[in-house]
């Protein structure tokens, strides 16, 4: 045991002789320099320092105590070590561990201490240097080159100007350093253009830009680093150039189609207002449909006077004083007339007389005055009046019982009393002063006289006169009166009765209406516009708008203090014609605006718009009537008190074409397109059953209709010798059941054997016209009334008869076309060749009839004489005829 730790005691005993003497020999630590700098390369791992990395110890040259074993770093994850090259002379080498990334660090800051190798090979009591700083920076390599912002740059310039800067593009570089990070050039890449860019991205034009010329232009530029290095990608310059600017509305169409049965169509969907900045305030702009030389004004109804009153619900009884001439109403033949026969022009040397018993010669205290009249200033500076209507003496005396006339641009009514009417002083001339008399316009005027109160209804506003002067009463005598239109009758205090005081201007539509006077809604119908301005979608309207538009709704006025706000105003003003056929042609438009401009003198002015809108041609309907076009009757029935239903089965059709247009259509088929006939609704305004020779004799025949078959329906009718006429604005359906009760009665039938109608229909007064249906009746008398009886019994009309869409060639082949079976074309021919047989053998019974009857020699002879309204030829509408 006590040998034991003999052995340690002297282990421990040697161990720290030696250690002593050690520490002997390793006498000084390490030297190096305080600071260093140094630089790497970017994607390198050399750092060159400054100074270069040596450590120096003073125990040179004992082996290990004067010999560098190490150098330490001292730094959290620094990318950075550093080598021995030589121990003896203490250099080293600092070094990356990895490349170094200059975009993601510039440069680092560690502290570095060297070590020497310690007293012996073990590396035991070792000596450390002192901390000394290292900077190192990271040189940067032009890796990146320059990229632009944007994709793409845009700019506005206005032509005529020189600008120092448009616009300026910059690029970027993700270099790290200020070489080639920093963009020290720009180039345009596009040749010929008049720009120029500068270092710092600038775009400038060279010269004044022209609209005209061109309205864009499109560059490319490029960037350069100072490295030299240049965008791998340009980018794109788009200058638009726009006019100098003039303050007005932009964005609108000159030219607005409109397809009759559109509906309503906006005018200006896309217009603005440009300012070019001008300090508006608020802005008043005047839209107005100009129509005044579409009809009377405006596209109306042009239906008669007749049928417009009684679809607007008038009181009947109205006495038309301008009548289309006629047999009947011959007063106006020798008038001048428009194109349109409800127009008559007066040029100052012409009057006419309306006949003795058309209008009543006492109007009572109630009666109304209807007219359209267009009229300009009169010439010379103390114009005579000009007669529209006037009733005064027609021989000895010149006295004007009533009369309306224009004086200098006023209206003035005349109503004189008579003195078995009124003996004291009472209102005698009504005069109304309105800018329109003379305006050359068409205005419609009413004069509603409920005596002593007369009003004025002029395009349907209430206008009281501003004049009016009391006169006497006329004495009383026994002098015929003359009523006349265009002039006044000068019967007496002259050498030779004569007109005077001639109409200069265009009357249509005169009417008088004896015991009565209409109502403000018949007015405002019977004058009503069917075309105008609209605003769609009211309550979508900016807030501080303010419209208004006039009676008629040709004037639209818009005001408010936004700019956007009027934009989406102007947007929703549309144009409407509720007119199934409408007046196709042009309508112009007017955009007139005014603006003020904030505490501004002078403020910017806006140009009008002069714009139409182009109403195209409706298709035009072609009015079919259809129905038997002869039967015979025995002559009994004809005598009896209901007499002989006319047309029992008579069918009012209209169609119109229609052309296909397929999708797949080619070019060179465009001529051949296939065309259709398709059927569609609307009014009539008269169907006249006429009578084909002779007129009727009323001592022993006519044509009658209950009048409660036009109960419920917007007809009337009148009934002469030459036929019956039913009128009215109404559907196709109540014309037929209206025609299809109209009778004909003979209660004298010995002498006649056949009477010939002929039936047509009209819409719009004339401007679509149906067929002509002709019809022949037969009497038959009472040695063949029996054999007749049992023939139209055996002849029934076929049901099957249709409306059918008919090809191109096929169209005017037939009015109602049918496609029957083959059975059914069998039994046709099959009765057919029966017919003939018995209209042979009818005929010539029918003869020795004639022969033997001395009542009936030299009557005419009838070619049919029974119901054959069942032979009815039809037509393959698919064979074409070559």
């Amino acid at each position: 045991m006590r040998q034991v730790i003999s052995n340690y005691a002297q282990t421990n005993i040697k161990k720290e002789i030696k250690e002593n003497i050690d520490l002997k020999m390793n006498k000084h630590k390490p030297w190096i320099e305080t600071s260093y700098h140094g630089i790497i390369t970017e994607n390198n791992d050399t750092v060159i320092l400054d100074p270069p990395l040596v450590a120096l110890d003073k125990d040179a040259p004992v082996p290990f105590a004067g010999e560098i074993c190490a150098f330490k770093i001292h730094g959290q994850e620094m990318p950075f070590e550093a080598v021995v090259l030589n121990k003896t002379s203490g250099e080293g080498r600092l070094q990356a561990k990895s490349p170094i990334d200059c975009e993601l660090q510039k440069e680092y800051t560690f502290i570095i201490q060297a070590y020497d190798c310690g007293s012996g090979p073990g590396g035991t009591n070792w000596k450390k240097s002192h901390k000394a700083v290292v900077h190192i920076q990271v040189k940067d390599v032009n890796e990146f080159s320059p990229v632009f912002k944007e994709s793409m740059y845009k700019a506005t310039v206005t032509e005529g100007k020189i600008y120092d800067s448009i616009l300026q593009v910059e690029a970027i570089d993700e270099d790290c350093s200020p070489q080639y990070s920093q963009i020290c050039n720009y180039e345009i890449v596009t040749t010929d253009v008049p720009f120029a860019i500068d270092r710092n991205g600038n775009i400038r034009n060279t010269e004044k830009l022209n609209y005209d010329n061109q309205h864009q232009y499109e560059i490319m530029v490029t960037a350069f680093d100072c490295g030299q290095k240049h965008a791998t990608e340009d980018v794109l310059v788009r200058v638009n150039v726009k006019p100098v600017c003039k303050p007005g509305w932009q964005d609108w169409n000159k030219r607005i189609q409109y397809k009759p049965g559109s509906g309503s169509i906006p005018l200006f969907p896309s217009i603005h207002l440009e300012t070019c900045d001008g300090p508006v305030s608020s802005i008043h702009t005047t839209i107005e449909l100009q129509t005044n030389y579409i009809g009377k004004g405006c596209d109306r109804e042009t239906y008669s006077e007749k049928s417009l009153q009684k679809l607007c619900g008038a009181s009947s009884g109205a006495i038309d004083l301008l009548p289309s001439p006629s047999a009947t109403t011959n007063w106006t033949t020798g008038l001048l007339m428009d194109n349109n026969d409800m127009i008559f022009k007066f040029d100052g040397k012409q009057g006419a007389k309306i006949p003795d018993g058309i209008v009543p010669k006492n109007l009572t205290d109630q009666f109304t005055i209807t007219l359209w009249m267009k009229h300009g200033p009169s010439p010379g500076l103390r114009a005579e009046k000009e007669t529209i209507l006037c009733n005064s003496d027609k021989t000895e005396m010149n006295r004007h019982h009533y009369a309306l006339y224009v004086h200098n641009c006023r209206l003035v009514f005349l109503l004189r009393k008579d003195f078995d009417q009124a003996d004291t002083f009472r209102p005698a001339e009504f005069h109304w002063k309105l800018d329109q008399i003379c305006d050359k316009e068409w205005h419609y005027y009413v004069v509603n006289v409920e005596f002593p109160v007369v009003t004025l209804y002029m395009d349907g506003t209430t206008y009281e006169p501003y004049l009016v002067t009391n006169d006497w009463p006329i004495h009383p005598s026994h002098i015929a009166m003359q009523l006349t239109v265009g002039a006044c009758w000068q019967g007496g205090e002259v050498t030779k009765p004569r007109f005077a005081q001639y109409f200069h201007g265009s009357l249509a539509s005169l009417t008088i209406r004896p015991g009565k006077i209409e109502s403000q809604k018949v007015i405002s119908c019977l004058q009503a516009c069917k075309e105008g301005l609209d605003i769609n979608s009211l309550e979508s309207l900016g807030q501080g708008i303010k419209y208004h538009f006039n009676p008629s709704q040709s004037v639209l006025v818009v005001e408010g203090d936004d700019i956007e706000n009027i934009n989406q105003a102007l947007r929703k003003v549309s144009y409407i014609n509720s007119r199934q056929f409408p007046t196709a042609g042009v309508r112009r438009l007017k955009v007139s605006s005014k603006v003020q401009c904030f505490g501004e003198d002078v403020c910017i002015t806006i140009p009008d718009i002069d714009a139409h809108v182009v109403v195209l041609q409706a298709n035009e309907p072609k009015i079919t009537i259809s129905g038997m076009d002869h039967f015979a009757r025995p002559a009994a029935q004809f005598e009896s008190e209901r007499g002989v239903i006319l047309l029992p089965d008579i069918r009012i059709v209209s169609t119109v074409t229609k052309m296909e247009h397929p999708m797949d259509l080619k070019e060179h088929d465009r001529d051949n397109k296939p065309v259709v006939l398709e059927e569609m609704l609307h009014n009539l305004d008269f169907c006249d059953i006429l009578v084909i020779g002779a007129e009727l004799d009323p001592k022993q025949e006519c044509l009658e209709l209950d009048r409660v078959e036009l109960q419920g329906k917007h007809l009337d009718a009148t009934n002469s010798t030459a036929g019956y006429s039913i009128y009215g604005v109404d559907n196709m359906h109540n014309y037929e059941q209206v025609l299809r009760q109209i009778r004909y009665r003979n209660w004298f039938t010995s002498a006649t054997f056949d009477r010939k109608f002929r039936v047509k229909c009209s819409e719009l007064n004339g401007r679509y016209t149906s067929n002509e249906l002709n019809l022949e009746v037969n009497i038959l008398h009472s040695s063949n009334s029996n054999f007749m009886d049992h023939v139209n019994h055996m002849i029934v009309e076929p049901q099957f008869l249709q409306s059918v869409h008919h090809p191109e060639g096929s169209i005017n082949a037939v009015h109602n076309s049918v496609v029957p079976s083959v059975a059914t074309l069998v039994i046709i021919i099959c009765v057919s060749i029966l017919i003939f047989i018995i209209t042979l053998g009818v005929y010539r019974i029918r003869t020795a009839y004639q022969h033997s009857s001395a009542d009936n020699e030299g009557s005419k002879e009838n070619e049919m004489d029974w119901d054959d309204s069942a032979l009815t030829i039809t037509v393959n509408p698919m064979e074409v005829p070559n």
